[in-house]
């Protein structure tokens, strides 16, 4: 049996009922922020699967970062999808998944299926591969890799910055 690479984990996720009124909430109960908020209509994403199939996945999505850890916020809009699978509309603020970059999706993916660990949704955007993997009767919560490029890295450090020092200014950001 050949070991799955130990998971580079960057991300805490959680499916919520209200993006705007979470972020107040981790702001004022963590002093987190400030939070990145981006929409993504139905066709943003290349390509989306949802069990095989194709599909459509369409959300609005806020980013902070804590410490070494980023906190992402999803208010999906699009149904059935990964995130409603496990976290059904009306459960408020609930935990969805860990992301990890992973420096080999084609080999992660193939390694979390053969453990028994579904591909939920796999889809492509300009920049990224992403997939949802159910592990949850290992963790408990759905693990999300994502391919590790410049671009989203890029992104992601701009985000980082901006929770340095943070004084509260401008907590919700485009």
């Amino acid at each position: 049996m050949s070991l799955v690479p130990p998971a580079n984990i960057f991300q805490n996720a959680w499916v919520v009922d209200d993006l705007e009124h979470t972020c107040h909430d981790w702001i004022k109960t963590f002093g987190i922020g400030p939070f990145f908020i981006t929409e993504y209509p139905a066709g943003t994403f290349k390509t989306v699967t949802y069990r095989g199939q194709p599909a459509d996945l369409s959300m609005r999505v806020a980013l902070a970062q804590a410490g070494p850890v980023q906190i992402e916020l999803i208010e999906p809009w699009s149904s059935p999808s990964v995130y409603r699978d496990s976290v059904p509309a009306g459960s408020g603020s609930t935990m969805h998944h860990l992301g990890a970059w992973s420096d080999d999706f084609e080999g992660d993916l193939i390694r979390y299926q053969e453990l028994g660990c579904e591909a939920i949704t796999i889809g492509k955007t300009a920049s990224t591969n992403f997939a949802y993997l159910d592990t949850r009767a290992h963790l408990g919560c759905m693990l999300e890799i994502v391919t590790k490029t410049s671009a989203v890295q890029a992104r992601f450090a701009k985000i980082a910055a901006a929770a340095e020092n943070w004084s509260g200014e401008r907590p919700l950001r485009d």
